[in-house]
């Protein structure tokens, strides 16, 4: 969420970043209900203002013991007198406390309107951001690692699983429907394997592990931006007002919402390892092939919260980045870092950088990281603050990427690492989480 007076002060770009992310908001609307607002608080402070004083000399007035009446009394007045101004401010209260109601009851729909355009307005991207209209417009930073070719006819990670019996959808669809899945033996080895080590790498770096749960309240969904622009992306528990997450860095990002932090505190560095939900609203035909583009996987995520400096996110956003190729390169795997365009990002990101393995399936390079820096959007929703030395309260920054997500990286490490004779030798960094093994042979 921004700040209502940065959308006020900078429309024109707010509108503009609006047109570039292609996310539909009223930004004249949001300033229109925003004026009306501040009106009525204005005008309600004023007449509190004067109950509240009215009150106090209703006290007064009506105390014979009081300062204000000996005084009155010593300055001439009678009891007449002061009976008759107490009568007079009476009735002004009670001219002023239908006054009062009224604007209250103007007030509640004024502010659950100002309230949901808020939330539909997207933070301008960084200048660095490319302008583009979709990920067909994202630009390559650089790409690390040789695209391997191969002297017989490689088979896609479908094939390569069901015959070695590690992957089988069919029944995976007979249990769940469209887009599900079923590893076996050493896929599913092979799936807890690369999280793993994903999760120890970070662990060595200094990020804290987190066990954190997947059904959340909605108002955190709302928190991290998810809601309500994403909704129709989520399974909803409606019966109980939860929603499961797609990504840990929901539960992770609001972890200390509703907090006020010592700026000591930061930067708080956590991951966490776990099952993520996407309906995948919109996608009908789209990867409906293998495990590229699934209801439901497993994913090790980052989290960096910092105090509120743009050369500092910054400096976050790069290490996120790093420690996720840290792990690409690991599995000695080709990547390429693309700079996300505008038109995919998200409501909240500023700048977003993905990472993109080689697909040999899909003869290109296909998303499995996406590392992403919101400097104090989702910190405000959740109200993520800190106090720093002159006990000053700012909002927080927030970053996340993913460190791993399978079994989409599945994909690139089954179809890179096949042999002629159909076995897939396993990544080196893998062997220690597979028994010490160096091939997949079947089962």
């Amino acid at each position: 969420m921004l700040d209502i007076k940065f959308i006020r002060d900078n429309a024109e770009a707010v509108r503009k970043a609006a047109v570039d992310k292609h996310i539909k908001c009223d930004v004249d609307r949001l300033i229109e209900v925003d004026k009306r607002r501040r009106e009525l608080q204005v005008q309600l402070e004023v007449f509190r203002g004067q109950v509240k004083e009215d009150g106090q000399k209703i006290g007064l007035l009506r105390n014979p013991k009081s300062p204000w009446y000996v005084k009155a009394i010593a300055d001439g007045k009678t009891e007449a007198d002061i009976k008759a101004e107490a009568a007079r401010v009476q009735a002004e209260l009670a001219e002023i406390k239908p006054k009062i109601k009224q604007l209250e009851d103007e007030e509640g729909p004024v502010l659950e309107e100002f309230e949901q355009l808020m939330l539909l307005i997207p933070q301008p991207a960084d200048p660095a951001a490319p302008l583009g209209k979709d990920d067909t417009e994202n630009v390559e930073i650089r790409k690390v690692g040789e695209v391997p070719t191969f002297d017989f006819e490689p088979k896609d990670h479908v094939k390569l699983g069901t015959e070695l019996g590690i992957i089988d959808i069919e029944r995976g669809v007979k249990l769940s429907g469209s887009r599900n899945y079923i590893l076996k033996g050493d896929g599913a080895m092979l799936h807890q394997a690369v999280l793993r080590l994903a999760q120890d790498m970070m662990v060595e770096r200094g990020y804290v592990p987190m066990q954190v749960p997947v059904l959340v309240r909605e108002e955190v969904m709302y928190g991290t931006g998810y809601f309500p622009t994403g909704r129709d992306q989520a399974y909803l528990c409606e019966r109980d007002d939860k929603s499961l997450v797609g990504t840990a860095e929901v539960p992770l990002t609001a972890y200390h919402s509703d907090e006020i932090l010592k700026e000591s505190d930061l930067p708080i560095k956590m991951c966490a390892m776990s099952p993520c939900f996407r309906r995948e609203a919109g996608a009908a035909g789209k990867d409906t092939y293998g495990l590229y583009r699934i209801h439901l996987f497993d994913k090790v995520e980052q989290v960096v919260i910092c105090k509120n400096d743009i050369e500092t996110s910054k400096a976050f956003h790069e290490e996120i980045l790093a420690n996720a190729e840290a792990v690409m390169q690991a599995l000695e795997l080709p990547y390429r870092v693309v700079n996300v365009c505008t038109g995919d990002l998200g409501m909240g990101q500023v700048l977003k950088y993905d990472i993109e393995t080689w697909m040999p399936s899909r003869d290109s390079y296909g998303e499995t990281h996406s590392a992403s820096r919101f400097y104090e959007f989702q910190a405000r929703r959740l109200k993520l603050r800190y106090r720093d030395g002159a006990k000053k309260v700012h909002y927080c920054h927030t970053l996340n990427n993913t460190v791993i997500a399978s079994p989409r990286v599945l994909i690139p490490v089954l179809e890179l690492y096949q042999n002629a004779d159909g076995t897939v030798t396993i990544p080196t960094a893998l062997r220690p989480y597979m028994g010490g093994r160096e091939r997949i042979e079947g089962q």
